[in-house]
């Protein structure tokens, strides 16, 4: 199942005594956080649950699946993500 930014800000809004504008503003904030560090480069780290970084990924030779064709893909930047050890612990647990 997928989690909607919506449905993480209904769900901080039922449990705590936020209203719902202040609830998706602080949702917006933390994942504006997470991309600005990320765009500078910066890994974050969030105790318990994880880290992000970005990876540089070089140019590659690839196929057009559709006809064949050999092309070279451009490199690009990625994000990883790598979860916790008590994240794992707790997943594995339940």
């Amino acid at each position: 199942m997928t989690m909607r930014k919506k449905e993480i800000e209904d769900l901080l809004y039922r449990n705590t005594d936020f209203q719902k504008p202040e609830c998706r503003r602080l949702v917006n904030a933390v994942f504006e956080i997470i991309q600005d560090r990320l765009e500078t480069g910066e890994e974050v780290l969030i105790s318990g649950f994880g880290k992000w970084c970005v990876l540089d990924k070089s140019a590659r030779k690839g196929r057009n699946p559709q006809t064949g064709e050999t092309l070279t893909l451009r490199a690009r930047k990625t994000v990883k993500f790598r979860s916790s050890n008590l994240l794992r612990k707790e997943l594995d647990a339940k």
